[in-house]
């Protein structure tokens, strides 16, 4: 034992706690929010408010969340995964009944102080759950087929009641990273291959059901399928989103129009751009330097993570690390291929970036959790 590895064992608990905690990490997911600061600042036309100063505020206070979750021993949250995952059962249940709707969707409980997106937090709880389960799962076990239903079984009630809301694009996410947690816990790929095999099954049937009596998606659900197969057929309606993050893209060129200097933003042609569609904002303004920069921010933040959990010893702190790195990288790669037409538009934020406090908060919580795991693995 060196004398600074010894100096570090005899400090109170709690300071070594803070010395333990991954730092680059943390600079890393600060460096990306202050991107989004900036982006909000200028869609808000060099202004603070609406946007950036309460972004700003709910950082700060995603900070403090971070650091309080990662304080509290992994052992402790790999218990209280049954409760937190039915905790977010029931607000989902509770969205059904109560919820506010929005944008033609009923997706939020109206707090009074904020709108809380049960959704968000069930991505979280859903990679808990199922990181919980197969720590207690034999390693023999993985792939038998009767402890393969039950982690399905976890992720369908959550994707189910999600797209009641509707929200396809969060029921989608919550199947790919439930699906994704499975796999790095071990299940046998041919399991895969058979649900890949269901998948393009189903999409046959959606389509097949366009216009009838049985209909499987919502009328909008398929005019976003039809703009993304082809934008230009109605440039000025269902194609007006994509059409003009497009233009925003592609004005941006290598280096970009400047700080505030995007027309797209600035003169009201890009829609929802200080959420859904900010990476167009920051394309524009940065070009490709400042997208490929944030891009790679995003990359290490999965390294680091990816990193931190081949490091650790403990079963259940290294599937939930691998589980929450691969939701964070499903957020942005959805986000960025939604704006650029590799995918359908649908309501997916651009983590630590877009606008909105459910995503940030739920996010910094994450990340607490990755940091727990970090802090408290066997040294």
């Amino acid at each position: 034992m060196s004398f600074l590895e010894y100096n570090v064992k005899t400090m109170p608990s709690g300071i070594r706690k803070v010395l333990y905690l991954n730092w680059p990490l943390i600079l890393l997911l600060t460096a990306v929010a202050g991107f989004g600061f900036l982006m909000l600042y200028s869609v808000a036309g060099g202004s603070g408010t609406p946007w950036a100063e309460a972004q700003m505020k709910r950082f700060v206070l995603g900070l403090v969340v971070m650091f309080a979750i990662a304080m509290i021993p992994i052992w402790l949250w790999r218990n209280l995964s049954v409760v937190a995952y039915l905790g977010s059962l029931v607000l989902l249940l509770a969205v059904e009944f109560f919820g506010a709707v929005g944008m033609g969707a009923q997706r939020w409980i109206d707090l009074g102080f904020m709108r809380l997106q049960p959704s968000e937090l069930t991505k979280i709880t859903l990679v808990m759950i199922l990181a919980a389960y197969y720590d207690a799962l034999p390693l023999n076990r993985t792939s038998r087929p009767l402890w393969v239903i039950i982690p399905v079984v976890l992720i369908l009630i959550p994707t189910y009641l999600v797209l009641r809301q509707p929200d396809l694009g969060t029921a989608l996410l919550l199947m790919i990273g439930g699906g994704a947690v499975m796999f790095l816990a071990g299940v046998h790929w041919a399991y895969f291959v058979a649900v890949l095999t269901s998948g393009i099954a189903v999409v046959t049937a959606v389509f097949k059901s366009r216009g009838t009596d049985w209909q499987l998606l919502k009328d909008y659900q398929f005019r976003r399928i039809d703009t993304f197969l082809d934008p230009a057929n109605d440039p000025l309606g269902a194609g007006y989103h994509i059409t003009q993050a497009k233009i925003a893209l592609g004005s941006g060129g290598w280096t970009g129009r400047g700080f505030m200097q995007g027309t797209q933003s600035r003169l009201n042609f890009l829609p929802e751009k200080h959420t859904d569609f900010i990476f167009t904002t920051l394309a524009e303004e940065f070009g490709f330097v400042g997208a490929f920069s944030l891009l790679g921010l995003y990359a290490l933040i999965i390294l680091f993570c990816i990193s931190s959990a081949l490091a650790n010893r403990d079963r259940f702190a290294s599937i939930l690390t691998l589980g929450i790195a691969t939701t964070f990288f499903l957020f942005f790669a959805v986000n960025m291929s939604m704006v650029m037409g590799l995918a359908p538009v649908v309501g997916v934020p651009l983590p630590l970036v877009s606008y909105g406090g459910s995503a940030m908060l739920v996010l910094m919580a994450a990340f607490g959790l990755v940091q727990s795991a970090h802090i408290h693995r066997p040294r």
